[in-house]
């Protein structure tokens, strides 16, 4: 059981990377990786989320959706549903305990709801049928590839902020060349756990 969890959780932030290999959640990948801090803030909010958002998840879908014959017709929809109820209780208790950091993210916190990598987890558990610790633990696992993605990307950044790129590069097309660079590091990893 604990050689399971383990392989879930080396294999989701290495080889099955939310962001960098499977390219769920760009939109706050790209927009909150200007700056280490704001990344480690969004980081911290993901993975409460991805990880709350598989048990419950798994437990609505196990006790609710799936004796009464809704998995087909709701999963989705209770999903998200769940997901944004949890950002919410995020967001109340960043703006009350945090209000530089949930200043500093500004309209990409209440993106998480909409974050295809926070839907991505909770549906991926359902295919891939992990019991309730797997669930949980991939969901985890997947806001660690999150942290990963976001944290390296943010210091390249941050380095690219002090290079002499030339004007047609600068911006978002060296952004975009320097994201395709650390997602295609990764790609190392593919086969590692096959």
């Amino acid at each position: 059981m604990v050689r399971d969890l383990f392989i879930i959780v080396l294999s989701t932030i290495l080889v099955n990377n939310f962001v960098l290999s499977r390219f769920l959640g760009i939109c706050p990948f790209l927009g909150v990786s200007k700056k280490l801090d704001t990344a480690l803030g969004m980081s911290g909010a993901v993975v409460f989320v991805m990880t709350a958002a598989s048990a419950v998840t798994w437990l609505l879908n196990r006790f609710l959706l799936v004796p009464y014959g809704l998995d087909a017709y709701l999963q989705t929809l209770l999903f998200i549903l769940v997901i944004a109820a949890l950002v919410q209780f995020i967001e109340i208790v960043m703006k009350k305990f945090m209000p530089p950091l949930y200043n500093a993210l500004g309209i990409y916190l209440p993106l998480i709801t909409t974050n295809c990598a926070v839907l991505g987890v909770a549906l991926l558990n359902m295919d891939y049928q992990y019991d309730l610790a797997r669930s949980t633990v991939f969901g985890f696992a997947g806001g660690l590839s999150f942290t990963l993605a976001l944290i390296l990307f943010a210091g390249v950044r941050e380095r690219l902020e002090l290079c002499d790129i030339p004007d047609c590069l600068n911006g978002l097309p060296i952004t975009l060349i320097s994201a395709g660079l650390v997602s295609l590091s990764f790609f190392g990893f593919q086969g590692l756990f096959n």
